[in-house]
């Protein structure tokens, strides 16, 4: 990519980051840890990657995003939003009661929403249902997912990898945000994954171990796996939780709490310093 399209990701990317703060400080409540953590992904797969149309959200031939660990909707919704899938003044609604904009996202209410997920596990299985139902009616459109190291505790994740590997789903990339904390802490200590490349591979992916933060080498690992034949694609990346927001970095606890009035006024003084240095 040029480094005027490299600098506008980035730029894109901070204002993902700026609508987690804002939502998940109108909630007083919601997740923004892994959220901060996944805002160049989301940026990426939504501005970049994914063959998609905000103006008709139902359109047949789209690519499909499943956000399996779908606690993390403030970074989803962010994204959707600065895509013009729905006003971006509407993400400080978010999880109110009154509110398309819920804790975890639904399918039903929210434009751009290709499947209702939350309980952990569940979403890659969709996601590879879906990328078998493409190959069963020869639709060249790809499917992604998102997942949580901490989710992939779940044996519900391995059965899909397993059904994704002996069906040959090429058409299907999953991406583990491996910013190594869950509610409980370090994830090697609550319940290890580890080493994750190595499984992964051993259930018949195609596996890549990327910087989560770098769009050069998320740009490459895209590119990679959408030219892989013959078997799915995962890309492992590695990230800082809490990312942009300095007391939220590497911190377990913000995994799923909301910025008070002062927290809150320091992360935004601290993305628009950002956001002020990327646009100079």
């Amino acid at each position: 990519m040029t480094l005027s399209e490299k600098k506008q990701l980035q730029i894109t990317a901070c204002k993902v980051r700026m609508g987690v703060i804002e939502s998940t400080y109108g909630a007083k409540a919601g997740h923004p840890g892994g959220s901060l953590s996944a805002a160049e992904v989301f940026t990426y797969l939504y501005f970049k990657e994914m063959n998609i149309d905000p103006a008709n959200p139902k359109w047949a031939d789209r690519d499909r995003f499943v956000l399996s660990k779908g606690h993390t909707t403030p970074g989803l919704y962010s994204a959707l939003a600065l895509r013009g899938y729905f006003p971006v003044e509407d993400l400080p609604t978010f999880r109110h009661i009154d509110s398309y904009l819920q804790g975890h996202p639904n399918m039903n209410t929210v434009p751009g929403v290709d499947m209702s997920t939350g309980s952990l596990g569940q979403g890659v299985s969709v996601a590879t249902g879906m990328a078998l139902a493409a190959k069963h009616t020869s639709k060249a459109n790809r499917v992604y997912s998102l997942l949580g190291d901490g989710e992939i505790q779940e044996g519900q994740v391995w059965e899909a990898c397993m059904a994704a590997a002996h069906y040959k789903l090429d058409n299907l990339c999953i991406v583990v945000d491996n910013n190594g904390l869950q509610i409980d802490g370090n994830i090697a200590d609550v319940m290890s994954p580890y080493p994750i490349v190595d499984k992964l591979e051993s259930f018949g992916f195609y596996v890549q171990a990327i910087d989560g933060h770098d769009f050069d080498a998320i740009e490459a690992a895209f590119a990679n796996a959408k030219a892989t034949e013959g078997k799915p694609s995962a890309i492992v990346i590695k990230t800082v939780k809490g990312k942009g927001v300095s007391f939220m970095e590497n911190d377990a606890g913000w995994h799923g709490k909301a910025p008070n009035d002062a927290e809150y006024a320091q992360a935004m003084t601290e993305l628009k310093a950002q956001l002020a240095e990327l646009e100079a």
